[in-house]
């Protein structure tokens, strides 16, 4: 990703921050392009070029002297540059944006192929993961390719000709532009910045570590021991961490005895969040352990073991500094934050936050709690904010499931051989669905499971879940489904989008929502009916009480992470007590009063705030647009809308939604269709 660097100082724009030998900042080398070669060159272009180009050639001629450095040429070389360079016509331009999209295919493709490779170890069940695995998994291949643009000029070329335009400019000027104004308008985001190749690397390996540390976060359920010695889950049940033990938890709802394993599993969570889990029970089959207790046993005989010692924060702070010396190369985004939001989802963080509040604050979300309370016959619990009632699954029995997924799907061949039918199922013709599929191939997960999109039209999409010796379970045929969506939208927005550099969608939330469509189908793909008269109801129920689970764990999140930025010194023990106290004070604004309790640090167990930081907030998003699409997809031919809609590709997030379903993102459809499930469901 490339991102800009102007600054403004006594009328000159300049770039000049490098990184020195020990990575911190520092102003040698600085190449200042000034005011008056900068006027010199708009006044001249504009005397070549014409007054029809001016707006081009101020904004081209500026954006590429804010990254011009010294080693790039001296300021006649900057002047001769841009006069040779600029593109007069409309034939050339248009041109131009062909030759580079071609190039760009090719490189992001071949790159995302050698980093899917070199990941291969980590990402796939291949057998035990050796140190050098870890160091190619770390590795990015692509790291230097954005410096070496700028030294052979093409991102100079790019900038000079491409006007980059802000959220607010794009907001106004979007919805009235063509197809190639919008494709212009992406040209000009590619080069915005300019983020030393070291720095890029090494903010690769502290993520990859992260995200090993997750994928390998797994605890033997068997292994688990109650007050009374005895255990209550299969001895060969190993579930990762959070993923896992949410599903596990979620799956005892329809158990008249699953509250016993409920509760167990959440304590093993709080010892997760604290840090005080023993650490030979993580991913270990030979220890027992009591997590009320927190004790451990080998052949009865209690062991003296240590805690994990704040791993889990220590990779969240690894993050933050890192990411956080990208800031200097980034002043129109100058936080992660701000990046990741502004930047990468198109909506501002505070837009974002008081979103989220005013939902979890909505007097719906009161009577979704009594309504849960009285058909579980309880008080809540903190983990019935993971309350599966709702959904016809959670009336069946998961065991049974598990054998027909298993049958179905005893191995990853077998999976892969079965996506034309699931997406003939969904409304998609033979041809579309074996096409689409003929770009897809599936993987044995390490971890829970994720989707891995192309990025040239000679390669595949691949869709990694877990698969045990005797086949995919259930949960892992969940969240298949789940990443299967993800893999169909990745593939529709390549090979179908007009233009290369608008394939994709908006931003994340929007490729979790076509996730969420598919997983909510899940059991009707797998032939299990729903025929109950109230489920669009209980459908409006279940979506709305998961935006509150989702869109609290959030704000945490954002907390966090601003807490970090106001706390850029602390250590690891710091941020742990920071973490759970802001767990905490969410719970308690947003959750206590509903669940009758305080103080209770559940929403800090989710593994995106430790392996991909404010990830959390494109899945609370992704329920709202997952609604919205939901409601307008009703009574419609899902494929043929399902692929108009992604045909908008990657322009901004609230044209798109206009153009999908005719409304701007919003918590009011969902809130609204809860109030009226609320009155037939409790009749």
């Amino acid at each position: 990703m490339f991102r800009s660097n102007i600054y403004t100082l006594a009328g000159m724009i300049f770039f000049c921050i490098i990184l020195n030998q020990n990575g911190m900042a520092t102003n040698n080398q600085c190449a200042m392009i000034s005011k008056e070669t900068i006027l010199r060159t708009t006044d001249l272009l504009i005397k070549q070029a014409g007054e029809i180009n001016r707006f081009r050639i101020e904004r081209g001629v500026k954006q590429t002297a804010a990254l011009w450095q010294s080693a790039d040429g001296a300021e006649k070389e900057f002047e001769e540059f841009c006069l040779s360079e600029f593109i007069k016509t409309d034939e050339g331009l248009e041109q131009l944006l062909n030759k580079f999209s071609t190039a760009f295919e090719s490189l992001n493709g071949l790159y995302n192929k050698m980093i899917l490779d070199l990941k291969r170890p980590l990402h796939l069940n291949q057998g035990e993961i050796t140190p050098i695995d870890e160091v190619f998994g770390g590795y990015n291949p692509s790291a230097h390719l954005t410096e070496d643009l700028f030294r052979n000029r093409i991102a100079f070329i790019i900038t000079l000709n491409f006007p980059s335009y802000s959220l607010a400019e794009k907001t106004a000027k979007g919805p009235n532009w063509s197809r190639k104004e919008w494709v212009y308008a992406k040209a000009g985001d590619l080069f915005i910045s300019r983020e030393p190749a070291e720095l890029v690397m090494k903010v690769g390996a502290i993520l990859s570590n992260a995200d090993t540390y997750i994928a390998s976060y797994n605890i033997y359920m068997g292994n688990l021991l109650d007050n009374n010695g005895k255990t209550m889950f299969p001895k060969e049940l190993r579930l990762i961490t959070h993923w896992g033990l949410r599903d596990e938890l979620k799956s005892n709802y329809s158990e008249t005895t699953g509250i016993d394993k409920q509760k167990m599993i959440y304590e093993v969570m709080k010892h997760i969040i604290y840090q005080d889990i023993p650490s030979n029970v993580i991913n270990k089959n030979n220890v027992q352990w009591n997590p009320y207790t927190n004790k451990t046993y080998t052949n009865g005989k209690e062991l003296i073991d240590t805690a994990e010692a704040n791993t889990r924060y220590e990779h969240l702070l690894n993050l933050f500094n890192v990411t956080k010396q990208l800031d200097a190369y980034n002043p129109q985004y100058p936080t992660y934050i701000v990046r990741k939001f502004d930047q990468e989802m198109q909506i501002s963080q505070d837009d974002v936050e008081k979103l989220f509040m005013a939902f979890c604050s909505a007097p719906q979300i009161k009577e979704v709690a009594s309504l849960i309370s009285k058909r579980l016959q309880r008080k809540l619990e903190p983990f019935d904010i993971w309350y599966d009632g709702f959904k016809t699954r959670s009336q069946l029995n998961e065991a049974d499931l598990d054998i027909k997924t298993k049958a179905k799907y005893p191995t990853n061949s077998a999976l892969e051989k079965d996506l034309p039918s699931i997406l003939i199922k969904l409304g998609f013709t033979k041809e579309k669905a074996d096409f689409i599929t003929s770009k897809i191939t599936v993987d044995a997960s390490r971890g829970a499971g994720h989707a891995w999109g192309a990025q040239m039209k000679t390669e595949k999409a691949h869709l990694r879940s877990r698969f045990g010796k005797d086949g995919m379970d259930y949960k892992g045929y969940n969240i298949a489904v789940h990443e299967f969506g993800h893999n169909v939208e990745q593939t529709i927005t390549l090979y179908e989008m007009d233009y290369y550099l608008l394939s994709g969608v908006p931003n994340t939330a929007f490729t979790e929502a076509v996730a969420f469509l598919f997983q909510q189908k899940d059991l009707e793909l797998l032939g299990v009916k729903n025929d109950d008269v109230n489920k669009k109801h209980l459908m409006a129920l279940d979506n709305c009480w998961a935006a509150y689970e989702i869109m609290g764990v959030s704000l945490v999140d954002m907390r966090v992470w601003k807490w970090l930025y106001a706390n850029p010194n602390a250590t690891v023990p710091q941020l742990k007590e920071a973490v759970i106290k802001i767990a905490k004070d969410v719970w308690n604004t947003y959750y206590a009063a509903i669940f009758g309790i305080k103080d209770q640090p559940i929403l800090a167990i989710y593994s995106h705030m430790i392996d991909s930081p404010l990830y959390l907030s494109a899945y609370s998003v992704g329920h709202l647009i997952d609604f919205q699409m939901e409601q307008y997809l009703e009574g419609k031919p899902f494929a043929t809308e399902l692929e108009r809609m992604l045909l908008s590709g990657s322009i901004i997030p609230q044209v798109w939604m206009k153009n999908a379903v005719g409304k701007e993102i919003s918590t009011e459809p969902m809130l609204t269709a809860t109030t009226e499930a609320l009155k037939i469901i409790k009749q």
